[in-house]
């Protein structure tokens, strides 16, 4: 039996599969897996528009759902994984949540939280970018030409 490679690569493959069911109910593609030791304890996808609901990102989401999981709101043992750069609002989420690393596909220039200085992380969360960015990014480019 072949052993999983949880690797980066493997948890943002699962992000864009989250990602691709908002695409596929008319949401921004925006998918989010909060993984603790190698399970996967959280899946979302952006929902802003099926609950009319701004704050219904995939992050926001997901930071609930592994909260109500783990029986805690910390979520410093927790790894966020995450198709596109988080705004400031989910930035600030996961500050308050003490998460301990993000990973990020691909990033957003306009709305996203590494554009202010100082960032909007708790100090002590790793960063990582640049995880399966083409694949990210071209699923959002895709969704918005197909809005225009």
């Amino acid at each position: 039996m072949d052993k999983i490679d949880f690797s980066d690569n493997y948890f943002m493959q699962q992000a864009l599969k989250e990602a691709r069911e908002a695409y596929r109910k008319d949401e921004v593609p925006v998918g989010a897996i909060i993984v603790s030791g190698e399970r996967i304890i959280a899946r979302a996808h952006n929902l802003t528009e099926t609950l009319n609901d701004v704050t219904a990102h995939a992050e926001m989401l997901a930071i609930t759902s592994a909260a109500e999981y783990l029986g805690g709101k910390y979520l410093n043992d927790c790894t966020l994984y995450i198709t596109l750069e988080p705004c400031t609002m989910c930035a600030g989420a996961l500050n308050w949540a003490q998460i301990a690393r993000i990973v990020i596909g691909a990033p957003d220039s306009q709305r996203g939280f590494t554009r202010l200085s100082p960032s909007p992380l708790h100090p002590k969360t790793e960063l990582s970018t640049g995880i399966m960015a083409d694949e990210c990014s071209s699923l959002i480019k895709e969704f918005f030409k197909k809005k225009r």
